[in-house]
Formats: C-alpha cells, structure tokens, sequence
C-alpha cells in the first residue's frame, strides 16, 4: 500500500485536535473528507442518577463497588484495565486492581439477560496490576506498573493458575495488545522515558519464553526493532539498554487493529500508531483540548477508538475513521479519580469501565465503582 500521509485539522465540541498518518488513511477510504465534527451519538445530556452523562438512547448501571460484595466475592480497589470474554449464552468482564502488594484482578460473569451470576479472583498476591491486554486464545495479561514489574497470564473463567512470564521483560509494565496476524504482543512502558516493545514468543500461543525487542528510532517516523540484551536484568533497565530506543512518556493503553497497533502515552498527550506495513510511528491524535489525560484505549469492529481520561473532564472519547473526536460519556462528581478498563461485551452492545478512584479519591479504598453502558454502540 503506497503511504499518503495528511494533516488535518478539527474541531469536536470545545477542542482542536490533529490528526496524521496511516489511521487516516484508513478513513480516506472510509468516509469522505470534511465529515462532521460532532458525535456520532450526538450531545451529552444531563447525568443520570448514577451521574453519568450519556448521549440520547443509552443508560448506565453500577455493576460493582470496591470492598463491597458482588457475586459471592468482595470487588477490589482501584479497578483499573480490564477487557470482555465470551462465555456460553453469557459473558465475563476481568479487572485488574492497582493496589500495592494485595493488586491481582478479579472478574464478573454476567447471565445472558445481564445479571450478574458470580465473580471471583483470578490473581492474588501481586504489586500495582495496572492495565493489560486479552489473548486471542482467552487469557488476561495481568501487567504490573511497578519497578521490575511482570507480566502474568490469567484465566478469565477462574479454572488455571496464574504465570508470571519474565521472558515478556521486567519494566513498568502497563498495557499489552496482541497481534495475530504477525504473532507478537507490544507492550507499553509507564515511565516519563518509556519505551514501546514487541514480544515475539518462540510458539504462538505460549509465552514463556521468546524474543522481546525495542522500537528504535532510524529515520523520520521509521522505527527499527532491536533485541533486548537482558529483558530480565536486576539493574540495568529494560529502556535504557540500547542507546537508539525511541522513548514516550507515559506509555499507557494499547490496541492493534487491521496491521495498526495503537497506544496511548499521556505525558506526550498523544495517541500514537505503529503500522506494521511500513514499520512507522505517527501521532494520529494530539491535543491540549476536551480529551486530556489519554489513558486506556480498546475499539470496536467498526474501526472507531475509544480512550479514557485520567484526570481531564473523566470521559471516554471516541475517534472515528473520519476524525470526529467527541466524548461519548462523562462521569460527574469524581474529580480526583480517573477512568479505567473501558471494554466492550463480546455482541458490542454493553461498554464496561471504572471511576478507579470515585468520588472519595482514595486509591487503596472504597471509592472504586465499576460501570455498564448499554446503547446503540456502533459495532
């Protein structure tokens, strides 16, 4: 595919933001130019009784509360990045908790009418379990944002154990996506130095072991990928042992669609994207408008993004294959928390994610309150 790259400006609601690169070049396909700047779900309307502010035709539920009993176990604190599993006529939502020490995740089984049916821990005992990625075989990468942090293969149906897969790399891991079609997971890093990672294990499927490489910087938006010398090693740190690693700050969620792996990074306060076609990372989106703070990022069949603020105005965006950047939801009340683990049902018709923090601010309490969405999502 020959590369045509653009910038463009415009304006979604109260802010600017610039799009660039391959994604767009997606949309030129998908949807003429000068598409119009407003949702595609329309205006927010006034919060709910569970102050959330949603678009005409969709309601919101609380589904959980932090140390506050749901399904037969005790939800965790500051939920954070979580992800949607099919399961007989019902499905599953995994969270992960980013407490210290006692983080892990847990998960909720809904029956196919939506109720809840039961929920459970899948990882206990681990340090600060930030956000992560699900596997194309249905396991949760568990990541821990800490100091030598792992990554840990879980089992969002409560049957296996957990393993912690060090070949993966010890870093401030954050998020993880997975890509099929080339048999690699890319990893972010939430450090102000960051770097962004490809994990290529040595059978797909089983990530015990393999090769984990480093984006490196070459020439313009090209990026060459280089071994790790010691992803495992106890004092030399994973991003700074090759000179040419290209570094982000604050590398946050992470999702690959259609030969495209995008991630957040909110020191940059951009979306980037890595095409695997032509081996470039490019800003699709970049702001100092409505949508600050990005964070946790998953999409949907229909090509659109969804991120989630930390902080900002506690919103989840959407951005359209046309550019339409415009939020989609807004929690009220919470002005010390941050929106987490946004994560579609398996039909596309329910949107899971978390106030991490709630309305009392507190990570390492009660405030956590994980939600459901339910509209006319476009899937």
């Amino acid at each position: 595919m020959q590369r045509r790259s653009f910038l463009r400006t415009v304006t979604a609601g109260t802010g600017a933001a610039v799009f660039c690169g391959t994604l767009w070049q997606q949309a030129g396909h998908a949807a003429p130019a000068g598409a119009a700047s407003g949702s595609p779900y329309g205006p927010l309307l006034a919060p709910d009784a569970n102050g959330v502010a949603l678009p005409a035709g969709f309601t919101s539920r609380v589904v959980a509360r932090s140390l506050r009993p749901v399904g037969g176990t005790i939800w965790h604190s500051a939920p954070d990045g979580g992800a949607c599993y099919a399961d007989g006529d019902g499905w599953i939502y995994v969270s992960n908790s980013e407490i210290p020490l006692l983080g892990g995740a847990s998960a909720i089984r809904f029956r196919a009418d939506g109720s809840v049916d039961r929920a459970y821990r899948i990882l206990s005992g681990t340090h600060l379990n930030c956000a992560g990625g699900a596997t194309p075989w249905n396991t949760w990468l568990s990541c821990e944002e800490t100091f030598r942090g792992r990554v840990f293969e879980t089992d969002p149906y409560g049957r296996k154990e957990a393993v912690a897969h060090h070949a993966m790399g010890r870093f401030k891991h954050e998020a993880a996506a997975c890509d099929p079609d080339h048999r690699v997971v890319y990893l972010t890093e939430d450090e102000d130095d960051g770097c962004f990672y490809r994990f290529t294990p040595d059978t797909w499927g089983d990530l015990s072991s393999g090769r984990l490489d480093v984006a490196c910087t070459t020439s313009g938006d090209g990026v060459e990928w280089r071994e790790v010398p010691n992803p495992s090693a106890p004092l030399v740190q994973t991003r700074r042992q090759l000179a040419a690693a290209r570094h982000f700050d604050g590398g946050e969620g992470c999702h690959y669609a259609e030969g495209i792996c995008y991630f957040t990074a909110k020191g940059d306060r951009q979306v980037w994207a890595y095409d695997t076609r032509d081996s470039t990372i490019t800003s699709v989106y970049n702001s100092d408008g409505t949508l600050t703070g990005v964070d946790n990022i998953t999409g949907t069949a229909a090509g659109d993004l969804y991120v989630a603020e930390d902080g900002g105005n506690m919103e989840i965006n959407i951005i359209t294959r046309d550019g339409v950047v415009a939020p989609i939801l807004r929690v009220d009340g919470h002005p010390d928390s941050e929106i987490t683990g946004p994560a579609f049902s398996p039909d596309g018709s329910r949107l899971y994610f978390s106030s991490q923090r709630g309305t009392s601010g507190e990570i390492s309490g009660s405030g956590g309150v994980t939600y459901e969405v339910r509209g006319p999502f476009r899937h």
